[in-house]
């Protein structure tokens, strides 16, 4: 009887899962559609307001500087797609970064697995408080957030670190075919995350889990390993966001990355991601994170005060935090 009664369950639960699932490859096309003319909106204003706003070399520099805060977002989006948060991810980013570049000096290929590892190893680690334990997203990722920075500080002593190889800088800060690699990166992981969510099983088992978590279960997905798989995914990608910090500006310092969690859950959910989960687009928080580059960069061309930028990144993030809960599907 208790094949039959899972079977049922399972039926039971797969148009759900299913309605889930499409909300995603539907595309919610006005949603998306909203989130890039929002963006092109913001262009043509400061473009019309300061004519340094859209000079090549401008533009160029806001892609640059939104690249960094785009990689973390991917994988902030995988997270807040299940339903969860990870104020980690800055802190993750400064003791990789630091890793990083100490054992960049024994070797670039040994300087750059050393902080992937430990970006998966940080990332492997929330996923498993939270999952396994069923301990608080917020409370076990606000809790690393000081745990890894702190780690950051005591592994140098809280000393910069100097000296980049140029192999290194010029692989993640320099330029393939004409095109800035820190762009590239953030385009290519973008579009890695957006094939795996739309096309894969995984992407449907992290939107069915955020989507509707006890239907996920019945129909046999593993909640809990999906939940470690996208946490460990954030580790990995804040990783990869610290190369490009520590690339640019030449130096990995300990509290590198601070603050870097609110860009990304800012660009995250500008860019359509729901926090009531299974709703998410990596392209879009791409967008979102140009989004937030933009209207910095236009703002100081403006002369706007730094503390008046704040004000306004934060009301952009309450305005699209308000249109997700009253667009979102009702299930």
């Amino acid at each position: 009887m208790q094949p039959n009664k899972t079977a049922g369950a399972a039926a039971m639960t797969t148009q759900p899962e299913r309605r889930t699932v499409s909300v995603l490859k539907s595309g919610e096309f006005a949603r998306k559609a909203s989130v890039l003319s929002g963006c092109i909106a913001l262009f043509i204003v400061f473009s019309a307001l300061t004519s340094s706003f859209y000079q090549p070399a401008n533009l160029l520099d806001i892609l640059l500087q939104s690249s960094i805060n785009a990689v973390i977002a991917v994988g902030m989006t995988l997270v807040i797609m299940t339903k969860g948060i990870d104020l980690s991810v800055g802190s993750i980013v400064g003791l990789s970064s630091m890793v990083a570049a100490d054992m960049a000096n024994s070797g670039v290929m040994a300087g750059i697995g050393a902080g992937l590892a430990v970006g998966v190893a940080c990332g492997f680690v929330n996923g498993v408080l939270i999952a396994k334990l069923k301990l608080p997203d917020f409370i076990v990722t606000l809790g690393t957030l000081s745990i890894f920075r702190g780690a950051a500080l005591i592994y140098t002593n809280g000393q910069p670190i100097y000296g980049l190889p140029e192999e290194f800088r010029d692989l993640f800060a320099g330029q393939f075919l004409g095109a800035p690699t820190p762009v590239l990166f953030a385009v290519g992981i973008a579009a890695l995350a957006y094939v795996m969510v739309a096309y894969t099983g995984l992407g449907e088992r992290i939107i069915a889990s955020g989507g509707n978590e006890e239907a996920a279960r019945l129909s046999g997905i593993n909640v809990e390993r999906v939940k470690i798989i996208v946490y460990t995914l954030s580790g990995l990608l804040s990783s990869i966001a610290g190369f490009i910090l520590i690339a640019r500006i030449g130096a990995a310092e300990p509290i590198g990355g601070q603050g870097f969690e609110l860009q990304a859950i800012g660009s995250a959910v500008i860019g359509g991601a729901s926090l009531f989960g299974g709703v998410g687009n990596p392209f879009g928080s791409l967008i979102g994170a140009i989004t937030l580059g933009a209207l910095q960069n236009g703002l100081t061309l403006m002369n706007v005060p730094s503390f008046w930028q704040y004000v306004a990144s934060g009301c952009v993030v309450i305005l699209a935090v308000l249109a997700d809960q009253m667009t979102r599907p009702r299930r």
